[in-house]
């Protein structure tokens, strides 16, 4: 049987769930409920490994990585996300790796609409002057009838933009890879942001993405407009946002991805009224957590019988 390793659980998800109960009883499993915090330690743990399953995105899989890890066959990612590998050097050395795209597009695009409505209605700020004897009245934003601007029509902006429609909200979207037949207004990136009332992120990072809205494309939002990013932080310039934001240059932002995570204690975006954070918990329901290891479980049988499913690098 081949070696199967879990290097880097933490905090744990994959060891309490149904997923590797159904794994463990039928294959022994090599599992670590902490992050390997270094490469070094990473190796000791996955050397000698054919098949690995990653579970947290702060784990990187580099040239490096693979070429110490000869034996290495399959690389199995809980998750959409795959900025932490490199994938290039992955097929170079043989490695298959696989992810579990839109098991939490649902959960995300909930979410997405969740972080939109509290800074549009203002629900934190309320909630404590009302905590605190206060009766605040009015100074929120209804989103019927506004603009919404979806960037990425992978699974999660469609799911979003098809709720956002059900709430009274016009969707007009860019994506890398157009498609009419999808059944959105397709407009050029700079109208969607000069016209949208709210502008969501919903691309994977990659090269061609990192710092996808910088200081330029964000002076390009209305003052009213507020930036929702569930996707990674790294598509926004953080530095940018964060003088947009100070600078009252854009309404506000509910932000789930940040630059670096977790978010550093003192971060300037935890003195900002006009923004709601949450620590990348968008995808983190009971429904879609299972889903998705069940899936990245399920891609190790495919893989092992010869017809590999949901890859994203190969040999």
């Amino acid at each position: 049987m081949p070696r199967i390793v879990i290097p880097d659980d933490d905090p744990p998800v994959m060891a309490p769930s149904q997923a590797y109960r159904s794994l463990l009883a039928q294959i022994p499993v090599e599992y670590y409920d902490s992050l390997p915090g270094t490469e070094e330690a990473l190796l000791e743990r996955i050397r000698g490994a054919e098949i690995v399953i990653n579970i947290r995105s702060s784990v990187r899989f580099t040239e490096s990585v693979f070429r110490q890890c000869p034996g290495l066959r399959l690389l199995s990612i809980w998750g959409t996300g795959t900025d932490n590998v490199d994938l290039a050097a992955a097929a170079r050395h043989g490695v298959t790796v696989t992810n579990t795209p839109g098991v939490s597009a649902v959960s995300i695009a909930e979410h997405s609409l969740a972080l939109m409505l509290a800074v549009a209605r203002r629900i934190p700020q309320i909630d404590a002057q009302t905590r605190q004897g206060q009766w605040p009245r009015g100074g929120v934003t209804q989103m019927h009838g506004k603009t919404l601007g979806v960037i990425g029509l992978g699974a999660i902006g469609r799911q979003f933009a098809r709720i956002a429609t059900g709430i009274g909200m016009r969707v007009i979207a860019w994506t890398m890879h157009p498609n009419p037949a999808l059944g959105f207004t397709l407009v050029d990136r700079n109208e969607l942001l000069r016209t949208s009332d709210v502008v969501s992120l919903h691309l994977r990072l990659s090269p061609q993405t990192k710092g996808f809205l910088g200081p330029r494309e964000l002076a390009l939002l209305k003052p009213t407009a507020i930036l929702v990013n569930t996707a990674r932080g790294a598509l926004v310039d953080e530095a940018a946002l964060l003088e947009a934001l100070r600078s009252s240059a854009i309404a506000g932002a509910g932000l789930d991805v940040f630059e670096t995570e977790p978010l550093p204690p003192g971060h300037p975006f935890t003195t900002l009224p006009n923004v709601v954070l949450t620590p990348h918990s968008g995808g983190v329901t009971p429904e879609a957590l299972e889903a998705g290891l069940q899936l990245s479980v399920d891609n190790i049988w495919s893989f092992l019988s010869g017809n590999p499913k949901h890859v994203v690098a190969a040999p």
